[in-house]
Order: C-alpha cells, then sequence, then structure tokens
C-alpha cells in the first residue's frame, strides 16, 4: 500500500511515533500539540490523527485512549 501524506500529516505521524517509542502508551492529542511545539490545536491533530487512523497508520486501543502506530 502506497499511502501519499501531506507534510501537517507526516509531521503529526512522526511525533506520535516519537512519543510511543518513549512512553509506550498511547498518544493523545492534545499531548502531541504540547510536546512537539506543533502551531495546531488539539482538535487539528485529532482530526489528523483520525485520517490517519482511516490510512490504517494508527489504531486507537479503545475510546479514550489516544493511538498508537500499527
Amino acid at each position: 500500500m502506497d499511502v501519499e501524506l501531506s507534510a501537517r500529516s507526516r509531521q503529526i505521524l512522526e511525533a506520535i511515533v516519537e512519543d510511543y517509542i518513549a512512553t509506550a502508551e498511547p498518544v493523545g492529542s492534545s499531548a502531541v500539540a504540547r510536546r512537539h511545539a506543533l502551531t495546531l490545536s488539539s482538535a487539528t491533530v485529532r482530526n489528523v490523527m483520525a485520517n490517519l487512523e482511516e490510512m490504517g497508520l494508527l489504531v486507537s486501543p479503545h475510546t479514550s485512549a489516544g493511538r498508537i502506530p500499527t
């Protein structure tokens, strides 16, 4: 599967992978926005995360958790 990501999506995915490697915990949108000094709201990050999940690049272990890379 060849997936083309926008620069924003790639930046957020890379941040999630870095945080997941560091913590081994699901990563939430507000943590991504805060830890990586993104000039995006957590709602925007959440929307991008939902798109990445639809592409099969992230998965949510349960409803209230953050997401983890696949």
